[in-house]
């Protein structure tokens, strides 16, 4: 895992808040993100940890504070904007084409890469074919480091839930993100299969150099691959640091890890 390089945070969340309706989803909730680090967001659930994903995707607005990306105030972009800057996410559910192959879906992540002249690419020639080539060609890596090159031509429909999930990763790596969100990577996995996508994970954010923000349950997941966790309850941060000291953080105790007081 890499820490901060010393140039600035890559993510800012700066006293953000959410409401729906007469629901404080977030309530000014504030973090930064350094280039390389990998920050796990836990909480109980309703706590907020995929609205924050959310307003930092461009799903949602908030309706006051400021989202900096890479120094650049994004608070009010749209989704498709967003991740023109460099920020992929992946889903608490899978969300892939299931009757696609996982190629072809993964292949859908080049889709922000993709400039060019659309008479070209319908006729694919000359300059779109070469870009055709080298988008397929940056999703072959991927498959090979994915490490599902057997699966290349299935149809993701036909996938176990946990190539699912990696199928998934695969497709947000495409795009080449700068900032890697994953909501709940590990939901529904086996302990074979968690393995993997730590392994994965941790991988990404070595060899692609890549920044990770990931909502997780799995505590034992979140206290080995995480540099620093930030924990929320009802909407607010209430604290944030090292897995070591937030495992043993007596607020997260009570709102969240459920071990009792010493006696």
């Amino acid at each position: 895992m890499s820490a901060t390089d010393g140039t600035g945070p890559l993510l800012e969340v700066e006293g953000v808040s959410v409401r729906f309706g007469a629901l404080l989803a977030l309530s000014r909730v504030s973090l930064a993100v350094g280039h390389g680090e990998i920050l796990a967001i836990i909480g109980p659930n309703g706590a907020g940890k995929t609205t924050l994903l959310n307003v930092i995707s461009g799903f949602y607005h908030p309706y006051e504070g400021r989202i900096r990306f890479a120094g650049r105030d994004r608070t009010h972009l749209k989704p498709y904007d967003v991740a023109g800057l460099g920020i992929a996410r992946t889903f608490q559910n899978v969300a892939l084409f299931k009757g696609m192959t996982v190629l072809d879906n993964i292949m859908t992540g080049r889709i922000i890469k993709a400039r060019g002249n659309l008479l070209l690419e319908a006729l694919y020639w000359g300059p779109a074919m070469s870009q055709e080539l080298r988008h397929r060609a940056f999703v072959e890596r991927i498959i090979d480091f994915l490490e599902i090159e057997a699966i290349r031509k299935t149809p993701a429909g036909r996938l176990p839930y946990g190539l699912q999930k990696r199928v998934e990763l695969g497709r947000a790596l495409a795009a080449e993100p700068e900032l890697l969100l994953l909501d709940e990577p590990m939901a529904g996995m086996n302990v074979e299969e968690k393995e993997d996508m730590c392994r994965f994970i941790l991988d990404v954010n070595d060899e692609f150099d890549t920044t990770i923000v990931l909502v997780e349950h799995d505590m034992s997941v979140v206290m080995d691959i995480s540099d620093r966790v930030v924990v929320l309850d009802y909407g607010r941060k209430i604290t944030e640091g090292p897995p070591s000291e937030v495992r043993t953080d007596q607020t997260v105790i009570d709102a969240y890890l459920g071990v009792p007081h010493a006696s």
